[in-house]
C-alpha cells in the first residue's frame, strides 16, 4: 500500500521523547497560542534545559512539544502537532518570519526585526538586523543548547537578505554586552543604517538592546512627519532617534535629554550624520527628573515631548510605583508643554496593560489642570508580532496626545 496515510513528520525520525504531564488544568491556554508552560504547572519535572519534550494533559493525552527550560518557564512551546521539533522546523520557521518580514519593513529601511521570538513562534530567539550585520539574543538556558543549530537553519535566510555576519549577544561584562561572532566578523565600529531614509549609528558591541530601539521606527516617523516649525523635547533620548527625526521633519529646535554622555554624544553625531545643524540641537547628559525641575523653574516649554522612559515595572509588584512614577513624569511634561503641544508618552514595560498606562496620562492632566485629545495609541510594529494569546508579549505602549488649546 501507498504511504500517502503517513503524517507528514514520519520520514524525519523521531528520537525517544521525554513526556512530562501537567499538573495544573491549563489545556485551553496552549490550545489558544500560549507559548509557555510554568515549571508549577508541571506535574513531572521538564529534564533537562534544552532537551524537547513532549507535553500531555494529567492523563498522557498529547498537548504540545517543546524545548525544556531551565527557569521560572518549565516548557517553551513550539508545535502544538504531534511533530519533530528539529532542524527541519528551526528552517520553515526562520522562512516564515523573513517572508512576514519582506512584506511590512518599509522601503529605505535596512533595520529591522527578523525573529520577534515567542511572536514568531521561535520562542526565545531574537534577530535583528543592521544592514549586513544581524544580532542574535536567546532567552532561556534551554535554547542556548541549540545555537550552532539556530545558526545553520538561519544563515540561508540571512545571506538571502544580503546579511553576512552573524552576532551572538551572550550577557554583559560589567556594563558593555558581550558579543561573539557566529558566522562572518564582529564590526570594528559602530554601525550606519538606514530607517525610513534617516541614517542613524548603531553601536552593536555596546550599545543598549542589540544597539537601537528597533520598535520605535514608526513613532520616530510619526514624530518626523509633525515637526515642522516645532521646539521638541527628546527625553531618555539614547542616541537621538527621535530627536534626529524631529530635526529632519522641520522642527526649529530640539533637545535631546540622556543620564548617558556616551549617548547624548551618539545623538550629536547622529546629527552631523544626516547633515543637520547642530546648533539647532540642544544636549543634556544629565537625569531627567533634574532636567524637568530646571525647565519648570526656567520656564521653558516646547511644543512636543516624546517621553521614552527605560522599564518602570520589571514586575508585576512594581506596577503601582511604576504608575505613580509615569504619573509623574507625565505632569512634569505637561507642564511645560504649550497649549496645543503634543505629547507622546511611552512605556515598554509587558507588566503595564495600556488602559492602565493611559490612565496615568489622564491622573497626570488632572494635576495639571490640562484637557488632553488622545490622537492616537499604538504599540510595537509589524516585526514585532505579538500573538493574541500571549499579553505578556505584548510590551511597547505609545500614546498621543494634544493640549487642548484656546
Amino acid at each position: 500500500p501507498t504511504a500517502h496515510w503517513m503524517p507528514a513528520w514520519s520520514a524525519r525520525a523521531m528520537p525517544e521523547i521525554r513526556r512530562i504531564r501537567l499538573e495544573k488544568r491549563i489545556e485551553r491556554f496552549l490550545s489558544a497560542g500560549h507559548p509557555w508552560v510554568w515549571r508549577n504547572a508541571l506535574r513531572d519535572p521538564p529534564g533537562t534545559a534544552g532537551d524537547v519534550v513532549t507535553v500531555t494533559d494529567p492523563s498522557g493525552e498529547f498537548l504540545a512539544r517543546g524545548i525544556a527550560d531551565g527557569g521560572r518557564v518549565g516548557v517553551r512551546v513550539w508545535t502544538l502537532r504531534d511533530e519533530p521539533v528539529d532542524d527541519a522546523l528551526l528552517r520553515a520557521r526562520f522562512e516564515a518570519a523573513a517572508r512576514l518580514r519582506d512584506a511590512c519593513v518599509p522601503p529605505n529601511t535596512d533595520a529591522y526585526r527578523l525573529l520577534h521570538g515567542e511572536g514568531d513562534s521561535t520562542p526565545g530567539i531574537v534577530v535583528d538586523v543592521y544592514g549586513a550585520h544581524a544580532v542574535l539574543r536567546l532567552d532561556g538556558t534551554g535554547i542556548t543548547r541549540w545555537t550552532e543549530r539556530i545558526a545553520d537553519a538561519l544563515m540561508p535566510v540571512l545571506t538571502a537578505r544580503g546579511v553576512d555576519h552573524l552576532l551572538l549577544r551572550t550577557g554583559k561584562k560589567g556594563d558593555a554586552p558581550v558579543l561573539e561572532a557566529l558566522r562572518g566578523a564582529l564590526p570594528n565600529a559602530p554601525l550606519v543604517i538606514t530607517e525610513h531614509d534617516m541614517k542613524l549609528h548603531a553601536d552593536v558591541l555596546r550599545g543598549q538592546k542589540t544597539g537601537l530601539f528597533l520598535d520605535q521606527r514608526e513613532s520616530r516617523a510619526r514624530v518626523r512627519a509633525m515637526s515642522k516649525g516645532a521646539r521638541v523635547l527628546n527625553l531618555y533620548g539614547y542616541t537621538g532617534g527621535f530627536s534626529v527625526a524631529a530635526a529632519l521633519g522641520g522642527a526649529a529646535h530640539v533637545d535631546t535629554v540622556d543620564i548617558s554622555a556616551d549617548a547624548v554624544e551618539m545623538a550629536q553625531r547622529n546629527f552631523a550624520l544626516n547633515g543637520l545643524d547642530a546648533g539647532t540641537h540642544g544636549t543634556f547628559a544629565e537625569d531627567v527628573p533634574a532636567f524637568l525641575h530646571r525647565a519648570v523653574e526656567a520656564g521653558r516649554t516646547y511644543d512636543l515631548i516624546v517621553s521614552d522612559p527605560p522599564n518602570f515595572a520589571p514586575s508585576e509588584d512594581a506596577v503601582p510605583a511604576a504608575l505613580e512614577s509615569y504619573r509623574k513624569l507625565h505632569a512634569a511634561c505637561l507642564s511645560i508643554l504649550e497649549p496645543g503641544g503634543f505629547y507622546l508618552a511611552a512605556s515598554c514595560s509587558s507588566h503595564v496593560r495600556m488602559p492602565e498606562f493611559e490612565t496615568s496620562v489622564t491622573d497626570a492632566a488632572s494635576t495639571t489642570d490640562d484637557v488632553l485629545q488622545v490622537l492616537d495609541r499604538w504599540g510595537a510594529p509589524p516585526d514585532h508580532p505579538r500573538l493574541l494569546a500571549f499579553p505578556e508579549g505584548d510590551y511597547l505602549k505609545a500614546i498621543l496626545v494634544r493640549t487642548r488649546g484656546a
